[in-house]
């Protein structure tokens, strides 16, 4: 067996970076004629062997592609292969004319026109090209190739969504699904594309599948909350955006300018876009009706993709006036007329009898003569769609005039085809006019929003460009940077608690100092609570978490007391059938696992409780034990999911009769004879000494052991509240602040830096009023009043940006039946995943010492102000607490 690494070597192991499976190219061998940003790239890709080129419009694509492809050819020999956009080869053809006269190219459609392998260390070589549509088909088998790129992999889409998307890019790595077969895929993997959208997630996650990064479930899990009504649909978690992005930046190359790799921006400055919307009136009184029959006011072609098609087709001829009226400007004038509908295809044909048109049914060879004529400035003005020419073409050299007759929702359409002429190599500005309807006004709001968003998310991209460069070692070292975290101490009248990783925590703690240990452990993947790579939740799968826990689980042991008791708080979880493969979810028994891992580090299992939850909640966050799902089909569903405290035991040093070293003891109550029904004491006259009853609320009762005993637990569900929960209360009920800031100097000897310190944190955290006094100066004084808060307004807005909640918190009552049957008062009470410092309240408040851990800095802030106010013998708001709050609040409104 291997030896376990050392826990700063498994942290480290979690970052993950891109692989280099490439090789290094000998600078002297690279084609002299290229741009000098391109013999930069090159290597770079090369030497990760399966990378990503994302370089904005004009920014030599083609060339940086051919060169790799030739130098992969040179290094290993073999077939390389380019897979090309249909109306895009003659781009290559031009480009190797002009720039490669190392590269031969030849289009194919089967593998018997294939050329004869290379030869390693040949300077000359062959590159096959071919269509999307070719490989798609079937007719050319990728596994043939040693090195391929997909030129403009994004026309993917335009194939019938992210799943073609996904199947098709997975032939490369040798996964044929439909065959249902796994081969070697191609060596040498290379996207080339002019700057994704960012905001396209799955696009990304596709393209790191195709070049063996990440399978595209992993990097859901690892980095994206999830929409469980649609598979696609991702929402990044905000305190995982910047490793996401770093991750990103080690497998591909996000260039907007020469300048992002130190290269001269000369001759790729051009001027911004002459953007003209023209809104043309609707025709409100075929505005259509609702469902229910209500008849609409307005047209709105907003309202659904059937509304959107019929204010197409009603306005029409106002588009096509208003196209004939912008072309009136300057007839001669070279221009290109996007267009989304065959109907408006012919409706051009028919206003301008000179003009050529491309369209999907139109033979290949009569396709690219007329697109490529139209780039040679053979023509003035072509006709076509985004989605046909919008990716591949350059059409610089002759036109700078772009008429819209329509806008549509596909903005990565729309974006690519803008810069068919804004690119390297335009000579003048480039003029956008758009047409468009009233009532298409929310359409333009959405490519404009959507606008804005790419270049937001771009200009992030080119950021960390400028920042790292191409060293994939800076970037390792910035991600390293959020390892580790510096310890804070807080401690006070009973209690202990540090803003540390847990495992770190426990090492520097006694061996046999803790009495019970009560804690809710991470649920595997499911939350991450802090951008730090010491985070549990930031693990890969079940079995990685775990093998995080095999550094803690020992230490557990190791500080707690013989013959102790660990209370541990799981949940089993539910797995998606998108990620199980078979379609419908499933349960893994979390809880096993937790029962298997404590017994193979010396824990003894004792017990395991039940807690009921509530069914109908769970339904509404898994979606998987609906009435309506129950009807369709009983075979699908399973059932609620309880919660669980498993209790494990220490083994204590005298094994020969299974008590602790130090027993937990308890009294059992005072007892009264009874005699038809009434108490009676001894001296009493008739007393029998023969039936007795224990006085009520004296000792550990008979009842109170049966609860106990039994393997069901009730829960009230009452709880601290999380931050965010605490902001809404405060912003309904701030006297909680005032009432808390005040039983605790009522308590403590007063210090005025903790005062200061605690009104800052309040600031810090928005609670911090501008207008009164929050947190005054307390005094026990008699002739010094202190009560009275002037609370005029109150604004405590609490921005929790990317924090998320625990699957199931940890509720008070089961904490406190644990801290009760388990310890005695006195004895410590320890939580290595403390949280908002449920624990160690319960704990304070029974006249336990608490003791605990967190690594999430706002819960250990937050969880501090628990503990002072326990430690005061003061009471924190609850749940309940916020639920009568809105509760009142709502009857006043």
């Amino acid at each position: 067996m291997n030896a376990q690494p050392s826990y700063s070597e498994f942290l480290h192991a979690k970052i993950r970076l891109a692989e280099q499976q490439g090789f290094v190219v000998d600078p002297a061998t690279i084609n002299p004629l290229l741009k000098p940003m391109t013999q930069a790239i090159v290597p770079w890709a090369c030497r990760g062997g399966r990378r990503a080129l994302f370089l904005r419009f004009g920014l030599h694509k083609t060339s940086t592609q051919l060169e790799v492809i030739r130098q992969c050819l040179m290094h290993a020999g073999g077939h390389g292969l380019i897979v090309v956009p249909l109306g895009v080869r003659h781009e290559f053809f031009l480009e190797v004319e002009a720039r490669h006269p190392n590269i031969r190219l030849k289009f194919i459609r089967r593998p018997d026109e294939m050329e004869a392998p290379n030869v390693i260390g040949a300077e000359q070589v062959v590159i096959h090209l071919t269509n999307y549509e070719t490989v798609r088909d079937g007719k050319i088998d990728p596994s043939l190739f040693t090195a391929a790129s997909l030129d403009e992999a994004a026309c993917l889409r335009g194939f019938g969504g992210t799943k073609t998307f996904r199947e098709f890019m997975a032939t490369f790595a040798g996964d044929d699904r439909a065959a249902g077969v796994k081969r070697d895929g191609v060596r040498y993997r290379f996207v080339a594309t002019a700057i994704p959208d960012p905001n396209e997630y799955i696009e990304l996650l596709a393209y790191a599948a195709f070049l063996g990064v990440m399978e595209v479930g992993e990097a859901k899990t690892r980095f994206f909350k999830r929409d469980s009504e649609k598979a696609d649909k991702l929402t990044i978690h905000p305190h995982k955006e910047e490793e996401f992005w770093l991750w990103v930046a080690s497998w591909a190359l996000f260039v907007q300018m020469p300048s992002d790799l130190g290269f001269d921006d000369t001759g790729y400055e051009l001027p911004p876009l002459d953007i003209r919307w023209h809104e043309i009136p609707s025709d409100h009184a075929a505005a259509g009706s609702e469902r229910d029959g209500q008849a609409r006011m307005f047209a709105n072609a907003a309202f659904g993709v059937t509304e959107a098609s019929r204010e197409k087709k009603r306005s029409l001829q106002a588009r096509i006036d208003k196209m004939l009226e912008l072309r009136a400007e300057d007839p001669a004038a070279h221009r290109i007329l996007w267009h989304d509908l065959e109907d408006e295809r012919r409706a051009i044909e028919a206003s301008i009898p000179d003009v050529r048109s491309v369209w999907g049914t139109l033979d290949e060879d009569t396709k690219e003569k007329r697109v490529v004529g139209f780039a040679r400035g053979e023509f003035a003005e072509l006709a076509t769609k985004p989605v046909i020419n919008g990716s591949g073409c350059n059409f610089q050299h002759h036109c700078a005039w772009n008429i819209y007759l329509g806008i549509g929702f596909k903005f990565h359409d729309f974006f690519q085809s803008l810069f068919r002429t804004q690119r390297f190599g335009q000579q003048h500005q480039v003029r956008v006019d758009l047409i468009y309807t009233e009532a298409e006004r929310e359409t333009r709001r959405t490519l404009e929003r959507r606008w804005r968003q790419f270049e937001t998310q771009a200009a992030k991209m080119s950021a960390l460009i400028r920042r790292f460069g191409l060293a994939e070692q800076a970037i390792e070292g910035a991600l390293r940077r959020s390892m580790g975290v510096e310890r804070i101490e807080a401690s006070g009248d009973g209690y202990l608690v540090a803003h540390n990783d847990c495992v770190e925590e426990t090492r520097g703690m006694e061996a046999d100092s803790v009495d019970l240990i009560v804690t809710s452990i991470p649920f595997s993947t499911q939350y991450e609570y802090t951008p730090s790579f010491n985070d549990f939740g930031h693990t890969d799968d079940d079995a990685h978490f775990w093998a995080q826990m095999d550094y803690l689980i020992p230490e557990l042991y190791r500080i707690l007391k013989p013959g102790r008791v660990a209370c541990i708080h799981v949940k089993d979880r539910i797995v998606p059938g998108g990620i199980n493969g078979m379609g419908f979810q499933t349960v893994s028994p979390f809880s096993d696992d937790c029962v298997a891992r404590f017994r193979a580090h010396g824990f003894a299992f004792l017990s395991r409780i039940t807690v009921g939850t509530d069914v109908v909640r769970e339904n509404n966050q898994t979606y998987r034990l609906g009435w309506t799902e129950q009807c369709k089909d009983g075979t699908r569903m399973g059932n609620g999911m309880p919660e669980y405290v498993l209790k494990f035991r220490k083994p204590p040093t005298d094994r020969s009769n299974g008590y602790a070293d130090l027993p937990v003891t308890k009294a059992k109550p005072d007892f009264v004879s009874v005699i038809d029904g009434q108490p009676v004491s001894p001296g009493d006259d008739g007393f029998d000494g023969r039936r007795v009853r224990p006085v009520a609320g004296t000792g550990y009762s008979r009842g109170r052991w049966q609860l106990d005993a039994h393997g069901v637990w009730r829960s009230s569900g009452d709880r601290p509240l999380l931050p965010e929960e605490l902001a809404r209360l405060i912003r309904i009920e701030p006297k909680f602040v005032y009432r808390g800031w005040k039983a605790w100097c009522e308590g403590n000897v007063y210090q005025h830096e903790a005062h200061v310190a605690f009104t800052e944190a309040l600031d810090e955290a928005g609670r911090l009023p501008p207008t009164f006094m929050i947190a005054p100066p307390h005094s026990s004084h008699p002739e010094i009043w202190t009560d009275v808060a002037r609370m005029r307004t109150l604004n405590m807005l609490q921005q929790r940006k990317g924090q998320e909640q625990h699957l199931c918190p940890l509720q008070f009552d089961i904490v406190d039946r644990a801290i009760l049957q388990h310890s005695m008062p006195g004895e410590t009470v320890f939580d290595p995943f403390g949280g908002i410092m449920t624990v160690p309240y319960c704990a304070l408040q029974l006249g336990r010492q608490a003791r605990a851990v967190e690594l999430n800095p706002d819960y250990f802030r937050d969880g501090v102000t628990y503990c002072e106010m326990a430690a005061g013998k003061g009471h924190a708001p609850s749940l309940f607490d916020l639920l009568e709050a809105e509760a009142n609040l709502e009857a006043a409104e």
